[in-house]
């Protein structure tokens, strides 16, 4: 266990705050929606388009993030993104009509799209490698709380005050953040090859068909002749990426980053892994919503037992992956995963409500000891030169895969039923049941690509506590 000076703790910190802002807005927004649509005298409807413009902006930017990390440094970067972000939030408070809100969310997208996979960058840049995860450990912790606090403080605040300070309240932090970007961040940069827009148009042409694809089905109408054709183009364009990658050296993201095993076994198994893990910030409101009875503030407070458990094995992590390694404690944390989800299931359906924040308290342990092995099991043996580019890599497949997981989820309900949800509650169960023990066998199956990783050929160094000065 190492000590690390004051001024990268600071740094830690500012990157911390950044993944704060970025993935509490990420689900803050969900709850407010039916008082939005009220507000500016619009159809419940076509609010989705508020979260789709978000993401799909995200999804458009992320690739370009590491390039631009690289050429003008992760200090002006990191400030640009907070400002982008902040700026975002407030236009989004101010706007009179639907239409200036989705274009607020877009300016948010660019911001939030450049944050987080810029700020895991700035770890990679100002830390030693051996305490790479410690670091990521750290800094991600806000941004697990994020999502898990979103529904219950969004909640609060459409009830006391109005849905304008959901957004209101990014911009003390947000103002905080530059300054002190401004003030304690190195600006790191590395030489860089000329930016590959070719490459660059296909990925995100190809995210923003599958992304329009994906939501279009649910809530813009869009029919399904059109909605194949997305779904081809878009997977067309990505197929010409890989064979546009192969034979070109400034290729966006170089085909040399899956040489790295541990990248290539990381990058993949994650893809499928937060696939499952990405249904269960959807489901877990809606059922105790819809199958339970909760009301949406009492829904969310029942994720604080999650927020406890991510913070409890944010601190022993490093040890239990240096105690057991990344291969055994990804396969058993993914399994774990599965297993708590049907009990999480059974517990409500039996009427165990009492149970319940125990069931949660342990499946936040998992999920953080799930993310945090995946992460950097990911980018630990990544050469430098390799770093930007694998990074930004991971982020993309990271929101492409949250993005997979909500929707498989919305389509497992309505496979079993969801007419049924608000008509029966028995059938309602039933709905529940199936969907929940199929949400199950999804979760599960990663560990087969988990079981491939190769054994670990170095220790992670844990980052020890700053000790107080005797006064």
């Amino acid at each position: 266990m190492t000590e690390l000076p004051n001024t990268v703790r600071w740094q830690l910190w500012i990157v911390a705050f950044g993944f704060f802002m970025q993935s509490l807005d990420t689900t803050i927004v969900n709850t407010a929606l039916p008082a939005m649509a009220q507000s500016l005298g619009e159809s419940p409807l076509r609010m989705h388009m508020v979260i789709v413009s978000y993401v799909l902006t995200v999804a458009v930017m992320l690739p370009a993030s590491g390039w631009l990390a690289d050429r003008v440094g992760v200090r002006n970067i990191f400030f640009s993104a907070i400002v982008i972000f902040t700026l975002g939030s407030l236009l989004c408070a101010l706007a009179p009509t639907l239409n200036a809100l989705i274009m607020a969310r877009v300016v948010q997208g660019i911001g939030g799209a450049m944050m987080v996979p810029v700020g895991r960058l700035t770890v990679m840049k100002i830390v030693p490698r051996e305490q790479y995860m410690a670091a990521m450990t750290f800094v991600t912790l806000p941004g697990q709380v994020g999502p898990l606090l979103g529904p219950a403080l969004g909640g609060l605040l459409v009830e006391y005050a109005s849905w304008h300070w959901i957004f209101l309240i990014n911009l003390p932090v947000g103002i905080a953040g530059a300054i002190a970007t401004l003030w304690l961040m190195p600006n790191y940069r590395m030489q860089t090859r000329r930016f590959d827009f070719s490459g660059f148009f296909l990925l995100a042409f190809g995210m923003a068909a599958i992304t329009i694809a994906l939501d279009g089905s649910k809530g813009l109408g869009i029919n399904p002749l059109w909605l194949a054709l997305l779904v081809s183009s878009g997977a067309v364009a990505l197929m010409f990426y890989l064979r546009h990658a192969r034979s070109n050296p400034r290729a966006l993201f170089s085909l040399n980053l899956f040489h790295t095993r541990s990248y290539a076994i990381g990058l993949t198994a994650s893809l499928f892994a937060r696939i499952g893990s990405g249904m269960l910030p959807f489901m877990i409101p809606i059922f105790l919503q819809v199958g339970l009875g909760f009301s949406p503030f009492h829904a969310g407070l029942m994720m604080i037992p999650m927020v406890l458990g991510n913070m409890g094995m944010k601190r022993i992590v490093v040890q239990v992956v240096n105690r057991f390694g990344y291969r055994h404690v990804l396969v058993f944390a993914t399994l774990a995963l599965a297993f708590i989800a049907v009990l999480f299931m059974t517990a409500g359906l039996l009427g165990w409500t009492a149970s319940l924040p125990l069931v949660l308290f342990m499946l936040g342990m998992v999920n953080a000891m799930r993310f945090s092995s995946m992460n950097t099991l990911t980018l630990k043996d990544l050469p430098d030169s390799l770093a930007s580019s694998g990074n930004s890599l991971l982020s993309m497949v990271m929101q492409l895969s949250m993005s997979l997981g909500v929707t498989l989820a919305g389509l497992l309900l309505g496979l079993y039923g969801s007419q049924h949800l608000s008509v029966d509650s028995g059938a309602a169960h039933h709905v529940f049941l199936y969907t929940w023990l199929t949400m199950a066998v999804i979760i599960a199956l990663p560990a087969l690509l988990f079981a491939r990783v190769p054994k670990d050929s170095s220790k992670n160094v844990a980052i020890a506590r700053r000790k107080r000065s005797p006064e």
